[in-house]
């Protein structure tokens, strides 16, 4: 007992550190909650919000109080807090890793890597011809060479971090702005990373040697993680997730990989993204790190890591001229190079001049590699003194919530232009990445949901993005009071079991290697409608499939599910089905016919001859008909003429015999896709067994 004593309440200090450390994150949490709250109704991010509640917290405010700084500010606070945004660090990289759009960055990686290093080689440039500046105004006598190198890295780097929560809380995550943003950022800052090694490396062949080494282990893990993700998805038999010893196993190995990164002299950023990068996608291991990293990461390992930056900043460090002047002079640097840069990078690549705007300001924010390099450079305690830090901190601190704040009214400003244009699936080039939305109840669902993404993606020009929505009913008595992972890993109401789903995803991923995005909505059949109509807006979909009120029995009639998934159903409007027959017809195991129902009254008159010519008229003046004969003949010269789809009407008086016709097409066919005109977004009842 006394050797705990002693370790944890040390005599020569009033209060015991780890207390204080653990009191200072509550209070950042719940601080920065209340900004949020308050600055949200404006459209300010979480991390603006965060680093706000640490400057209020710290020196600059809460801490001029002689009590409060006693408290929070001790001799031994800043290793505790070192030690806790290290772990963090190593748990942020390799979740961004493994959160990354492999298949958009590699379409996207020409235009990320010019808008990437435009801003990289102008704003080093800048700094490296204002270093002398920055030298004399802070008095720095000695190893001037690597302060301007600092100086180059901290206005040349984006903060990936920062930059992916930014995006994700003004949700242009699923944006092709945002997602190339994040692209971009993740190219930038692991460029500078890979300098500053490399920097490092050439000082000596002790310290190349252990370049050398870190590449080694890294690549040696991600060799490994493919056969201990492979034998943990089989371990596990029919368990939806993996137990936490063996997610404990891993996050260990990483630990391990980080420290001994860490130990050669160089940052473990680049080692710890690539883990996660290259970590296999499929199976149940995977979708177990996201679940159990991405609620912690989101909800209080980022809000304390934002918070402790604005911990750091003192403004009462910024109280002479040259300070002043140092801190404006790099914050205009950082902004000015990164437009002037962009913008010069967007003309060239044709990208309109409000999206280069956004891109510049996104790429100018800080607060990850750059912290690195104020804090934790080898020989940083030999030459700065406590105002040059702060300073440089102060500089971070300005460029996060200046740039957050004026991207946030940017993004206000520019909603309609930013938002999602490939809406209509007619109009959507086969070329261009399609996004689907699959809504599913239960695994019977959920094989004819992946049967149509399997179709649409079956093209070797197909480029689709699909989501697979759980829908979960919510009984209208029940209140929601369950945060999404406790939902997540299982309730009574949850349809966890009767789901099945995520086996389902990961015998398709492992056969097609389509990756499918799992999302999960939980609602009354009252709302549930909105809430997929969110959902597909959120994510930008251009087409959402729904499930059949009805399955079929063993006997082979129908049964209804749920009446309130046929109401749910209802609500939903059917068009361009035809547009989605284009996109299946191209897939090699697909046989289409396209099936046109007719009313007896009218007068039909066409000609189907010998040399598969084809013509078709309607005896009516409704426009809309007019514009679907066109569409029909378009699609029959293209695809039924060259034998790629077949053709037949079928002429029905009632919905008598609407009803009888359909239920003898089930007999013959897999899926049957039917439509009909409504309102702007596209919805597909499927029954695909």
């Amino acid at each position: 007992m006394d050797i705990i004593h002693k370790r944890l309440c040390l005599d020569q200090y009033s209060f015991n550190p780890l207390v204080t450390a653990l009191t200072q994150t509550s209070c950042i949490l719940a601080i920065s909650h209340f900004f949020h709250l308050l600055l949200k109704p404006v459209g300010q991010p979480g991390p603006v919000a965060q680093v706000l509640a640490g400057v209020v917290l710290g020196p600059s405010v809460s801490c001029r109080i002689h009590d409060i700084r006693e408290f929070f500010i001790q001799p031994t606070s800043g290793d505790y807090y070192q030690f806790s945004s290290y772990l963090f660090e190593i748990m942020f990289m390799f979740l961004i890793g493994l959160e990354t759009d492999i298949s958009f960055s590699k379409r996207n990686l020409y235009v990320a890597s010019i808008t990437a290093y435009s801003g990289l080689i102008s704003n080093s440039i800048l700094g490296a011809a204002l270093s002398p500046l920055f030298i004399k105004l802070l008095r720095i006598p000695d190893k001037k060479i690597q302060f301007a190198t600092v100086i180059m890295m901290i206005l040349a780097n984006s903060a990936s971090l920062v930059v992916i929560r930014l995006v994700a809380d003004l949700k242009l995550d699923t944006s092709d702005v945002g997602r190339l943003a994040v692209t971009s950022s993740l190219v930038n800052e692991m460029s500078c990373v890979l300098v500053a090694s490399l920097y490092h490396a050439v000082g000596s062949w002790k310290s190349f040697s252990f370049l050398f080494l870190t590449f080694l282990v890294t690549g040696l893990l991600i060799g490994l993680n493919q056969y201990l993700a492979f034998w943990i998805n089989k371990s596990d038999g029919d368990n939806k997730y993996v137990n936490n010893a063996d997610v404990s196993f891993i996050f260990f190995l990483i630990l391990m990989l980080s420290f001994i990164v860490e130990t050669c002299g160089y940052s473990s950023t680049i080692s710890c993204f690539l883990v996660g990068l290259m970590f296999p996608r499929k199976g149940k291991t995977c979708r177990t790190l996201l679940s159990k990293l991405s609620y912690l990461v989101d909800n209080f390992l980022l809000p304390i890591y934002f918070g402790y930056i604005g911990f750091q900043f003192d403004v009462n460090y910024l109280n002479s001229i040259a300070t002043i002047i140092t801190v404006v002079v790099m914050i205009l640097l950082n902004f000015g190079g990164k437009l002037v840069s962009t913008f010069a990078a967007c003309h060239y690549l044709k990208v309109p001049l409000n999206e280069g705007f956004m891109f510049a300001l996104i790429l100018s924010l800080k607060g990850h590699f750059d912290l690195q390099l104020i804090n934790v450079e080898p020989n940083s305690r030999l030459w700065w003194n406590p105002c040059v830090h702060s300073v440089l901190l102060s500089t971070v601190v300005f460029d996060t919530v200046i740039g957050g704040i004026i991207v946030a009214f940017t993004v206000k400003r520019e909603e309609k232009s930013l938002s999602h244009k490939q809406t209509s699936l007619e109009l959507h080039d086969p070329e261009s990445e399609l996004r689907i939305l699959a809504c599913t109840y239960g695994s019977r669902h959920s094989s004819g949901s992946l049967g149509l993404i399997s179709a649409l993606g079956g093209s070797k020009r197909a480029i689709v993005t699909p989501y697979l929505m759980h829908l979960v009913e919510l009984p209208e008595k029940r209140k929601t009071n369950l945060m999404y992972h406790q939902l997540a890993e299982g309730d009574q109401y949850s349809d966890e079991d009767d789901y099945g789903g995520d086996d389902a995803v990961d015998t398709f991923t492992s056969e097609t290697k389509i990756l499918i995005n799992i999302v999960k909505a939980v609602s009354s059949f009252a709302s549930l409608y909105e809430d997929v109509c969110t959902g597909a807006e959120d994510r930008c979909v251009s087409i959402i499939f729904l499930p059949f009120h009805e399955h079929q029995r063993i006997d082979g009639n129908m049964e209804i599910d749920k009446e309130g998934i046929r109401a749910t159903n209802q609500r939903a409007p059917m068009i361009e089905a035809l547009a989605f027959s284009k996109w299946i017809s191209s897939h090699p195991q697909v046989n289409l016919t396209l099936i046109r129902f007719l009313p007896v009254r009218e007068q039909i008159s066409g000609s189907h001859n010998q040399d598969n010519e084809f013509l078709l008229t309607v005896s009516t003046n409704n426009s809309q008909t007019a514009i679907d004969n066109a569409s029909l003949v378009e699609f029959y010269n293209r695809y039924i003429a060259s034998g790629k789809a077949n053709y037949t009407e079928k002429h029905v008086s009632n919905g008598g015999e609407t009803v009888t016709a359909l239920t003898e097409l089930r007999k013959v066919y897999s899926l049957v896709n039917y439509s009909w005109k409504g309102w702007k977004r596209e919805f597909i009842n499927n029954n695909f067994e």
